[in-house]
């Protein structure tokens, strides 16, 4: 009869060979990486000037061959203080999904805004969607945000702190947040336009 090996006997063969790890080692690595990847998931989220507003929430409805099929639509405005901002929707069965949706779609369509030493805006603005007129002037140090609905949440989100905001047209709050950036994705700093232009800031000026 040959002797078969017991588990015991190859735990501890397994033991001895250089370089083998043990099981129950090999169990707490796998433990502490995935802990550590959650951790820094975390964190990054934690670390990151990412700001939220929910702008509108509405019930909406769709008629399908069963009835009306009704879902929630979120306009959500995502910026980070620092000239970065975007425009979102979303729609889902609750309101949660929805805003999530919102946040990632803003996410995908962001705008930069060339920001003055006075947290204004270079430039005079003025953009349009839809039926919506908007204009955005620069302002004074301490003049603050002047502007209302959704125009206000776009240009606070982008990090403005001085300027002057009209709407001309329509009152719908996402065709005016999305008219705002489009006047702030034509804004240009006098650098850039006197580089597109081939000429000095002298020349500009003058």
């Amino acid at each position: 009869m040959t002797n078969t090996p017991t588990k015991q006997e190859i735990q501890s063969k397994n033991d001895n060979v250089p370089g083998a790890m043990p099981a129950e080692q090999k169990k707490n690595n796998r433990n502490d990486r995935k802990r550590n990847r959650r951790g820094d998931s975390k964190n990054l989220e934690r670390d990151s000037d990412w700001q939220e507003r929910v702008v509108q929430i509405r019930r909406v409805s769709k008629t399908v061959k069963g009835g009306k099929k009704m879902s929630f639509r979120a306009i959500v405005v995502v910026g980070n203080e620092k000239g970065q901002v975007g425009v979102g929707v979303g729609k889902a069965g609750d309101v949660i999904g929805a805003v999530r949706k919102g946040v990632s779609d803003g996410k995908k369509n962001l705008v930069r805004v060339p920001l003055t030493p006075n947290n204004s805006i270079p430039t005079l603005s003025k953009g349009r969607d839809g039926a919506a007129n908007v204009l955005i002037r620069p302002a004074a140090p301490g003049t603050g945000v002047i502007a209302g609905g959704s125009i206000r949440t776009v240009l606070e989100l982008a990090g403005i702190k001085n300027v002057l905001a009209k709407r001309l047209g329509s009152k719908t709050p996402l065709n005016n947040a999305r008219a705002a950036m489009v006047a702030l994705s034509q804004l240009r700093t006098h650098k850039s336009a006197s580089r597109e232009r081939g000429i000095s800031l002298e020349q500009l000026y003058s």
